[in-house]
């Protein structure tokens, strides 16, 4: 074998090397600037309710709430103006702001006491009522000078199975000031507000649909 050919050998060993070289440096480089993962957070159902409400004895379907594009997501929305709509850095929902609301919805109904029949929509259950609703604010807010605050806007609305007829509607929103130190006082002031909504629903929701049933039995 010729030293021409031993020499253009080695040098294309040698370029092989560099080129794996090259290419570990360049994934490890690519490694160490993986993002860390968000810090998730998730909210709590409500579990107080008035002592009065009726016991019901029908079924009860919570399908997700529709929600803007803006809302309809894991990040948490900030509001520093009225009119423009931001997010937290290095944090998020543990699920999407509707599929939260709606999963805590279902807990809160069930930790209520006066109903057994609950379910969220993917289940499957044979209900009497729907109930259906629109999550129009979610959000904090920085505007107006009054400090860091949590909105929530629900607009409800029960629907009487099988004939898809609204029964009952009606807005519910609440605002809360975060106290506290911290990120840690805005989930706090979310979940104030949204606890508050929630207590409203799960009330309004038996009552609004015990009175339809005893109306409609009476008129039968």
């Amino acid at each position: 074998m010729s030293q021409q050919i031993l020499f253009r050998r080695r040098s294309v060993l040698r370029m092989t090397a560099a080129g794996l070289a090259a290419g570990a440096t360049a994934g490890c480089a690519a490694i160490s600037i993986v993002p860390e993962p968000p810090q998730l957070y998730t909210l709590t159902p409500k579990s107080t309710f008035d002592p009065g409400l009726p016991a019901v004895d029908w079924q009860l379907l919570v399908e997700p709430p529709v929600a803007a594009a803006g809302l309809d997501t894991v990040r948490i929305a900030l509001s520093p103006t009225p009119t423009t709509v931001d997010y937290y850095a290095s944090v998020a929902w543990t699920d999407r702001a509707p599929a939260m609301v709606q999963r805590l919805l279902v807990e809160s109904f069930e930790n209520s006491g006066k109903i057994v029949g609950v379910s969220r929509d993917a289940i499957g259950l044979r209900s009497d009522y729907v109930l259906s609703g629109d999550l129009r604010e979610f959000q904090a807010e920085e505007w107006n000078g009054a400090g860091t605050r949590a909105r929530v806007r629900f607009n409800a609305k029960l629907i009487t199975m099988p004939e898809r007829q609204i029964v009952a509607s009606e807005t519910f929103e609440f605002v809360e000031p975060a106290t506290g130190a911290g990120f840690e006082g805005v989930i706090a002031a979310f979940d104030q507000a949204l606890g508050k909504t929630m207590r409203r629903v799960v009330e309004w929701t038996l009552v609004q649909g015990e009175r339809h049933r005893n109306g409609a039995a009476g008129s039968s």
